[in-house]
């Protein structure tokens, strides 16, 4: 007896649309009484391959297919099975059998390509004695070509009354359990490869995220940007407040490090005239696994010359709310139980504002040292002797305030203790021109007017290398060469750095960062 059979399948002669087709296969990671181990179905599936070996070639690669399932949906669904046997429409396709009924003269399978699924039905009139009896060995989960003519069985349903058939890649393991999947989580993540097989909210996830990546692309290249590329290798780790991975090069000789940012290239490119830039690319971070990082995510980052930030939160508005739209269909997104209207007004608030509106009892001291210290020590918040009045209320609006921040909302007015390539506000220099987004607790995007004064620049870059020479890590380095960019003359300009990651997060109402990215950083595996 074949497995599809063992594990379900009948022989009884019904049709397989008049209930529901087996799957032919085990939950991963799980056994079942009554059912073979998936070591043993493993064993059994390279019996087959190595009986396929002796046949010939058991990996051939010379089918073709001419149509796709969701295409053969869309355009044949609405005809009547009268209408299809009088068109005699041919079709040639391949995919991965996700589904097999075997019965006595005629069988079903269903078969998964790229966009969709689509019903085969073999009749061993149809094809030779032989491939009948070779497709009732085949497993869930192999890879099969097959062609026929389209025709609808008495429920309804399109099908490819197959007259050709080919086993074109065997699987050795079993698929998971057609209707639960992975239920593991962990194996999800780390086995994406099945999930993206069996979860199709995994597969509409990740298309969201595609279609995302494409709509900011299509956005920013209609006001004139030009997409770059910039060194993932840095001499220097520069763009953000963080710690770096570092490397080595042999040939040079040369330590170097992954990047955190690409905003100091990007920012030479502006001194070399390009006066709208972009990209969407990987940064990576030495810092902690969570629901909201991981090592390496996705970042676009602008910067346009001739603006300033609020030009910026503009364009950050504009894009968000466009990307809900064009995406989801409204501007309102559900996101883990809460909804959000994109197409309200975003609220504005400056990060004294909110740091008072969370903690009442700072008001009129916002910028002591002392009161905040004390504010930090109440609320159990870690500082250095050396942190100064700005580092000190970003840490309390870190651990107070933030994930308060239902949004949309923009927070304004970074301390320029903690925005080291920031311009500093004309009215308050304690403070940038720099803005957050905020949705659902999280940060979104963060952008400014840039500092295009090179000795305000050196200057910082030397407070950054002390505060790194007192022990703190992520604290930047001095930068010589983009000290020498700005002393070229870099227009007046603002940037923007907004996490795909986190968009794509909020568009598809995932609870973690690991859920949208398909290969997130795990612990090893225990063996």
């Amino acid at each position: 007896m074949d497995e599809s059979t063992a594990n379900g399948g009948s022989a009884d002669g019904r049709r397989p649309e008049d209930g529901r087709p087996s799957s032919g296969s085990q939950p991963v990671g799980r056994q079942s009484a009554g059912q073979p181990t998936e070591n043993r179905l493993i064993a059994e599936r390279r019996e087959k391959l190595s009986g396929l070996r002796g046949g010939g070639n058991a990996y051939p690669n010379d089918f073709r297919r001419n149509a796709l399932a969701d295409a053969l949906q869309a355009e044949f669904s609405g005809h009547t099975g009268e209408a299809l046997e009088h068109e005699a429409v041919r079709v040639s396709v391949a995919g991965r059998m996700m589904s097999k009924r075997v019965m006595g003269k005629a069988s079903f399978c269903h078969l998964r390509d790229r966009s969709g699924q689509i019903q085969l039905f073999v009749e061993r009139d149809r094809v030779s004695a032989e491939i009948y009896q070779a497709f009732r060995t085949w497993d869930v989960g192999d890879i099969v070509g097959a062609g026929g003519n389209l025709f609808k069985t008495r429920t309804g349903e399109l099908s490819v009354r197959v007259d050709e058939l080919r086993l074109l890649v065997k699987s050795l393991r079993p698929l998971p359990e057609k209707w639960r999947g992975i239920a593991d989580r962990e194996l999800k993540l780390r086995r994406r490869y099945v999930d993206l097989l069996m979860s199709e909210e995994t597969r509409r996830v990740f298309g969201i995220r595609t279609q995302a990546v494409r709509f900011v692309r299509q956005f920013l290249d209609a006001l004139g940007f030009a997409e770059v590329e910039t060194p993932m290798m840095h001499p220097i780790p520069g763009g953000a407040i963080a710690r770096p991975f570092a490397t080595h090069h042999n040939a040079l000789d040369l330590d170097l490090y992954l990047r955190i940012a690409p905003e100091l290239y990007l920012k030479r490119l502006l001194v070399g005239g390009l006066e709208r830039v972009y990209e969407i690319n990987r940064s990576f971070r030495n810092e902690g696994i969570s629901t909201q990082h991981n090592p390496e995510f996705t970042m676009l980052e602008l910067y346009q010359a001739y603006a300033d930030y609020e030009d910026l939160i503009d364009l950050t508005r504009t894009l968000v709310r466009e990307a809900a739209g064009t995406l989801l269909g409204t501007a309102k997104v559900e996101y883990q139980g809460r909804t959000f209207d994109l197409g309200e007004p975003f609220e504005e608030l400056t990060v004294e504002d909110a740091l008072v509106r969370h903690n009442p009892e700072l008001a009129g001291d916002l910028r002591s040292v002392d009161c905040l210290r004390e504010a930090c020590e109440r609320a159990g918040i870690g500082y250095r002797p050396e942190d100064g009045a700005g580092k000190l209320q970003i840490e309390l609006f870190e651990k107070t305030v933030e994930r308060h921040l239902e949004g949309p909302v923009f927070i304004t007015r970074y301390p320029a203790e903690v925005s080291p390539l920031a311009r500093r506000n004309d009215d308050d220099p304690f403070v940038t021109d720099r803005f957050e987004l905020f949705i659902a607790g999280r940060e979104l995007a963060n952008g400014f007017s840039e500092l295009n004064d090179p000795e305000d620049q050196a200057e910082r870059f030397r407070q950054q290398a002390r505060a790194k020479s007192m022990g703190d890590e992520e604290a930047m380095y001095y930068d010589d060469d983009y000290i020498r960019a700005l002393e070229y003359g870099m227009p007046p300009a603002a940037g923007l750095g907004l996490g795909i990651d986190r968009l794509v997060m909020l568009l598809t109402d995932s609870p973690s960062i690991r859920d949208v990215i398909l290969f997130p950083h795990l612990k090893p595996e225990a063996r």
